[in-house]
């Protein structure tokens, strides 16, 4: 166990790569919006066809079969290549969107998107760990993008509804949930470790002043802070029941859970009776759970009120034990911090493997590929 734990360390420690879970890598590999490269300014990760990502090739081999690019900003509008090329309006704008070694606009509408040269279309979209997603808003009960229920494909077939974005928008979340857990850890940490040690700090220095007070007003503040407790959930109750009557006559308030999917902007759910008395629901049992063990512990609790009181005055006279648990906490964070570190370098010091994606028949699709030599685009 100890050397498979020391083997582990090392290859994490070695080949470990941590920007892997920082920035988004387009289809060649390359960082976006990594300092010092060529799409430093290129912050976000833009899918050619998300609808792509529905498919069921996403959950066997967590890659989404269409070509990915660093882009500066997510599109803001609906546009076709077909149109744009066809009438030069907005043609400058669309070309943010095409593959950077891209130039020959000379070739025809239909060459490019054979090739995948650029997107066939493009969507409002909005980050979301820095990847572009299709801009979801629900209005009257009904989900769009973009204020549109349905949307141009850019093939020159029928309009499409924005459901197929939609579906497209959750399969692609699929292969992301793995890393952004660590991803938003990591990140928070190293932007915010000193708001840490202050928010700790200030903990402690309360934490001390509470154990003083103990001392003297033990069962005061016990009581005082199950009555507050119970007080402020019975508050939530309210405020949920009134929100949850505010919406009954709100269109699009009565949307389900399950039909609006994951939403990039979580206030969209706020706007759901479902929410509101999912919540209310929650409190509820919580409230009475707390009650209940008030009628049938309380004499429990004034025997703990007591050993408090207790505990207080031998901490008083022993200060200095308040050391020991601090000494611990430090010990099992920086613990947990080492954990944490590895557990991020373990996981992406695995190479990354890049594979061939074809809409037509093909000799080599679905076979692995180096994109710095290989014609067709591929995606990592």
């Amino acid at each position: 166990m100890v050397g498979f734990n020391m083997i582990s360390n090392f290859a994490a420690w070695t080949y470990g790569d941590p920007r892997k879970v920082i920035y988004p890598t387009d289809s060649k590999g390359q960082f976006c919006g990594q300092v010092g490269t060529p799409n430093e300014k290129k912050p976000f990760l833009f899918y050619f066809n998300i609808m792509k990502c529905a498919s069921p090739l996403v959950l066997l081999e967590f890659q989404c079969p269409t070509p990915q690019i660093c882009v500066e900003k997510c599109p803001d509008r609906f546009l076709t290549y077909l149109t744009v090329a066809t009438t030069q309006q907005d043609f400058d704008y669309y070309k943010r969107f095409c593959r950077y070694d891209f130039n020959n606009f000379s070739k025809s509408p239909v060459e490019v998107l054979r090739d995948k040269d650029c997107p066939a279309m493009i969507t409002p979209s909005k980050p979301f760990t820095r990847r572009c997603f299709p801009a979801i808003n629900i209005k009257k009960g009904v989900i769009t993008v973009g204020n549109e229920t349905t949307f141009d494909d850019g093939k020159g077939q029928k309009q499409r509804n924005v459901s197929d974005l939609v579906e497209g928008a959750k399969k692609a979340n699929v292969v992301l949930e793995a890393r952004q857990v660590a991803m938003k850890i990591f990140e928070d940490y190293t932007v915010s470790w000193y708001w840490i040690i202050i928010g700790l700090i200030i903990a402690m220095l309360i934490s001390l002043l509470f154990v003083v007070l103990l001392r003297f007003l033990a069962g005061i503040m016990i009581w005082v802070m199950i009555v507050l407790l119970i007080a402020v959930m019975g508050y939530g109750i309210f405020h949920c029941y009134m929100e949850y009557a505010r919406l009954k006559d709100t269109a699009g308030s009565d949307v389900s859970l399950k039909d609006i999917g994951f939403q990039t902007d979580f206030r969209v759910y706020l706007h759901l009776r479902q929410t509101w008395l999912a919540f209310m629901i929650i409190l509820c049992i919580m409230e009475v759970v707390i009650i209940l063990i008030l009628i049938f512990l309380r004499k429990r609790i004034m025997i703990a009120i007591a050993l408090i009181k207790e505990a207080s005055r031998a901490v008083g006279h022993v200060m200095c034990s308040l050391l020991f648990p601090l000494f611990t906490f430090l010990l099992v964070c920086l613990c947990i911090a080492y954990w944490a570190i590895t557990a991020v370098f373990l996981s992406t010091s695995n190479e990354a493997v890049y594979k061939i994606f074809n809409e037509t028949q093909c000799d080599y699709a679905s076979k692995t590929c180096d994109p710095e030599v290989s014609p067709s685009p591929s995606n990592p």
